[in-house]
């Protein structure tokens, strides 16, 4: 089981991870923007954390350069859960630190899958 933090303003979608993880085995926390996701991963070192792209409040690439300036989240799994499929962005994602990305809408058992492989690394 791995602590996941889940970084998204849309409620659905967070809820959405949770139910995915959560039946995977996985324990699921949220976050509803950059700024929350910050706070919350200075209380406790997550395994993984995914997070959506365009958020108010901090936007999921300042969340990234923020927690990879962090010891403790330098070689942990970032993955980008995003309706943006822009090379370009993709691009500034993986300069900024994200270790993957995932397109909105996703399948559950997708999601799990690709969770498993990535913390297996």
């Amino acid at each position: 089981m791995a602590a996941i933090l889940a970084v998204d303003d849309s409620a659905s979608i967070r809820q959405a991870v949770k139910i995915a993880l959560g039946c995977a085995g996985h324990a699921v926390s949220e976050a509803v923007h950059g700024l929350d996701g910050l706070s919350k991963a200075a209380g406790t070192t997550f395994d993984l954390v995914i997070t959506d792209l365009n958020m108010p409040e901090m936007d999921g690439l300042t969340m990234i350069r923020e927690l990879r300036k962090k010891p403790a989240y330098a070689g942990v799994p970032i993955l980008f859960l995003t309706t943006e499929s822009d090379a370009s962005i993709k691009s500034q994602a993986k300069a900024a630190g994200a270790t993957g990305w995932i397109t909105k809408p996703f399948a559950s058992d997708q999601l799990a899958r690709i969770v498993d492989k990535v913390l297996a690394k």
